[in-house]
């Protein structure tokens, strides 16, 4: 996946699913994962990473 649709599905998905969405990426994840669909676990983890940078700094 191009980092363009990283970013894309990355805001799509915090738009739809808000504080959750980066649960939610981590989930497709690790099921990806179980079930073999090494490359698409990755693309997910990526998705997260780019939804973690969406959300900004935790604040204290």
């Amino acid at each position: 996946m191009r980092i363009e649709q990283i970013g894309e599905h990355a805001r799509k998905l915090y738009a739809a699913r808000g504080d959750a969405a980066e649960a939610c990426a981590a989930q497709k994840a690790a099921q990806c994962r179980d079930e073999g669909r090494e490359t698409e676990a990755d693309d997910w983890l990526k998705i997260r990473a780019a939804i973690a940078q969406l959300r900004g700094p935790n604040e204290s």
